[in-house]
């Protein structure tokens, strides 16, 4: 193993993909600093030694809380004699979400995620008191306390741990507090893996450099002040000088077998190891771990669009389309009356789209715009896709707020009525800009294995209207292999919420 030097170029990764990005080992010039954040407390507690206690600490907190409360209860049953079974409440319902892997080191705190395992730990725990009262003491909790026990717990834990995973993201995307970590391999994956790290602070990882013998950069480089600092042999000295807390094994040149030294380096030196596999698009959270002897297996189970689930999907789709479009009614009457008195015009925009399987229908919009000029036209930059304002702003009063809210789309619930859109789904696009981007953009055509969308995953990410098309392609392409009326129903939830915000 060659020994680290601490008089190494530190070089930048290059724009153009075809000359290899080289760190010259023995050329003179200064190490890289540690990576600070300036706030060392914040850090400590919220991505340091602080946080895994943290975490327990504040949902023992608000279990108590809520036994407290239950016990003080104004006007509702005597507690007094299930006093000594409600105390056992708050260590149970710790066991329980113990137990769901709730306190598992996680890259995101989703709070939607949590809500099952939550409200599961807490129902059990609550089960296990009433059986052992009726069991042991021969006698049972009143309904009134067990109501106020486990909906005082559900809420507060959940309010707590809504307000912990706020706080570390505020954090992480204001504060710029993050783990510093590295990147083993700097090809297209490695700088996609910063790429996306950098784009979303959330994650709680900062890549501070890569590390590779032969580096080679891809097309669009990850970001520009993220060198090559070496390669896997100068791990523990460029961890050192970083003050890198984790390693992203991604694609490199490297062999495998010196891979597996590189982590267990990384595992003597106390850094977290994250490994990007082999197959990554083709795997999903259904993905199956066996072994076969001394040799592990990872078992594969894709998404069938034709089973019977999708048409449970297509079933449920249909009946809360036509159920909001019922409730809805007065907003839509108010929109097509305020639609047809801002511009001359009809009230529907119609435009043809491509859907499932390739085919074509009218996808319907509220107009928000003036009526077009002849011989306007519209092509997207290079690499983007079209959407939002194409062109001249022709957007009416009305229709920029519609658009600010989404309000526009609310006619694309007669699409999923006649079974040619989904709720959820990836977003369609003109026949005219399919050809171009089909050639264009890998595994774009995949999408049209699914029916189309209102919305979607790579909307709730911000990707809207002339965003990057790969990384809507990217998003869109996770939600099919990863599909189930579970992420449906989050999607939907954290786009009326994104909504709201933007009515404000």
């Amino acid at each position: 193993m060659a020994a680290a030097r601490p008089g190494r170029v530190v070089r930048r990764a290059e724009r153009a993909p075809d000359p290899p990005i080289l760190a010259g080992r023995d050329a003179p010039g200064p190490a890289p600093a540690p990576a600070t954040t300036g706030h060392p407390r914040a850090t400590w507690l919220l991505e340091g030694p602080g946080w895994r206690p943290l975490r327990p600490a504040v949902d023992l907190l608000a279990l108590v809380a809520a036994v407290a409360l239950t016990l003080a209860w104004p006007g509702g049953s005597d507690p007094g004699s299930a006093r000594p079974v409600l105390l056992a409440l708050p260590p149970l319902a710790m066991l329980a979400l113990w137990s769901r892997g709730m306190y598992d080191r996680r890259l995101r705190i989703d709070v939607l995620d949590g809500v099952g395992p939550v409200v599961g730990a807490i129902s059990v725990a609550v089960m296990v008191l009433v059986v052992v009262q009726a069991t042991v003491a021969d006698a049972t909790l009143d309904d009134g306390v067990v109501g106020h026990a486990w909906v005082l717990s559900v809420l507060l834990v959940g309010a707590a741990r809504i307000a912990i995973a706020g706080t570390q993201r505020l954090a992480r995307t204001r504060l710029g507090i993050g783990s510093p970590a590295l990147i083993v391999g700097a090809g297209h994956v490695g700088h996609r893996v910063a790429r996306r790290l950098v784009q979303l602070p959330e994650y709680g990882l900062r890549p501070v450099g890569f590390l590779d013998v032969d580096p080679r950069g891809p097309e669009a480089p990850a970001a520009d002040d993220v060198p090559v600092l070496g390669g896997p042999d100068d791990l523990e000295h460029v961890a050192r000088t970083t003050g890198a807390r984790d390693v992203v094994v991604a694609f490199s040149s490297e062999p495998d077998r010196d891979l597996v030294e590189l982590v267990q380096r990384c595992e003597r030196a106390g850094l977290r190891v994250t490994l990007v596999p082999r197959l990554f698009e083709s795997m999903n959270d259904r993905t199956r771990y066996e072994s076969l002897g001394g040799l592990p297996l990872l078992g594969l189970a894709g998404t069938n669009p034709r089973s019977w689930r999708f048409v449970v999907k297509h079933a449920l789709d249909r009946l809360v389309a036509a159920v909001m479009l019922l409730l809805l009614g007065p907003l839509l009457l108010a929109l097509v009356v305020a639609v047809k008195a801002s511009s001359p015009g009809p009230v529907l925009f119609r435009q043809r789209r491509v859907g499932r399987d390739g085919r074509a229908f009218d996808l319907l919009k509220f107009r928000s715009m003036a009526v077009p000029r002849p011989g306007d036209a519209f092509r997207p930059g290079a690499g983007q896709a079209p959407g939002g304002v194409e062109g001249v702003d022709r957007r009416t009063a009305v229709g920029r707020f519609m658009r600010r809210t989404s309000l526009d789309e609310l006619p694309q619930l007669l699409n999923v009525l006649r079974g040619e859109m989904s709720l959820v789904g990836p977003r369609p696009e003109r026949p005219e800009f399919v050809e171009l981007f089909v050639h264009d953009i890998d595994r774009y055509d995949e999408r049209h294995r699914v029916r189309a969308g209102i919305t979607g995953w790579a909307q709730i990410h911000g990707l809207r209207g002339q965003t990057s098309l790969a990384d809507r392609v990217e998003w869109d392409n996770w939600y099919i292999e990863h599909w189930s009326l579970a992420l449906d129903l989050k999607i939907l939830v954290r786009t009326v919420v994104a909504a709201f915000r933007a009515a404000e």
